[in-house]
């Protein structure tokens, strides 16, 4: 790969509708990493809520969408535990029938990668722009954590913000409770779970918590808000870009 390799960010949806200081927070530590980013259309879903409820035919479809304007690059990064697991983890096998598609695909999932993991495992950054004096916690999300093993690299770069002070919660690979479609189709379930979460993000006396998926940031979020409770909600490449004159994440008015 080049020394400037040429990166498309897949901003993905919730950052798209909900929060767009993340996608620029990627694009700052991408740069930073020396990499040439570009945001290619189209910018569509990844899949991941047809795929999770069974619903392949629509994930394929969405993938012959966004594989030929993916395939360019020379990787492809996505703030997101969540999406970044549907590109490197499962795209190949929407196309077991498909011989053709099912090479590009498995060769575009090879370069795909959440955003963290990337800046550690492939570019090696080891300082950020970020500086913050702060006491955080850091939820590790289902999907970066188990399908794609991230979990040291967003500890090691919040250990070079300088100032920042990180106390690790108990049961801090637990799931929040919001697993995409879960939540919706077992709500009383869901809220027990991020009940659970927040007592033991409260029990760090951190003043921010972090994560590096948005769909876990605004359950927890919206949780926070529902109870009345005031803990600092941020994407985990806020605080490393320094990104912080955004408020906080917010509840979703819509959420459950």
């Amino acid at each position: 790969m080049p020394d400037q390799p040429r990166v498309a960010l897949f901003v993905t949806c919730l950052v798209d509708l909900f929060r767009p200081s993340v996608g620029l927070a990627a694009v700052e530590l991408l740069e930073a990493a020396g990499c040439r980013v570009e945001l290619p259309e189209p910018q569509i879903c990844c899949g991941q809520p047809a795929f999770n409820s069974g619903d392949r035919q629509t994930t394929e479809n969405l993938a012959r969408q966004f594989i030929p304007a993916l395939e360019p690059y020379d990787y492809v990064v996505a703030p997101s535990g969540s999406c970044a697991g549907i590109l490197r983890t499962h795209l190949g096998e929407l196309f077991d029938s498909d011989p053709d598609w099912k090479m590009r695909a498995t060769a575009l999932a090879a370069r795909c990668h959440e955003l963290v993991s990337f800046l550690v495992d492939v570019r090696g950054m080891r300082t950020v722009p970020g500086r913050l004096t702060a006491r955080v916690t850091y939820h590790d999300s289902c999907s970066g954590l188990r399908e794609l093993g991230v979990k040291a690299q967003p500890r090691r770069l919040l250990a070079a913000v300088s100032g920042l002070e990180l106390v690790e919660m108990a049961r801090s690979e637990t799931c929040c409770g919001f697993g995409g479609t879960f939540c919706v189709k077992y709500p009383e379930i869901s809220t027990r779970m991020v009940d659970d979460k927040l007592a033991d993000a409260r029990a760090t006396g951190a003043e921010l918590l972090l994560a590096g998926d948005l769909g876990c940031l605004l359950n927890m979020a919206g949780r926070l808000a529902r109870k009345g409770e005031r803990m600092a909600v941020r994407h985990v490449a806020e605080v490393l870009a320094g990104r912080l004159e955004d408020p906080p994440i917010a509840a979703v008015r819509e959420a459950g």
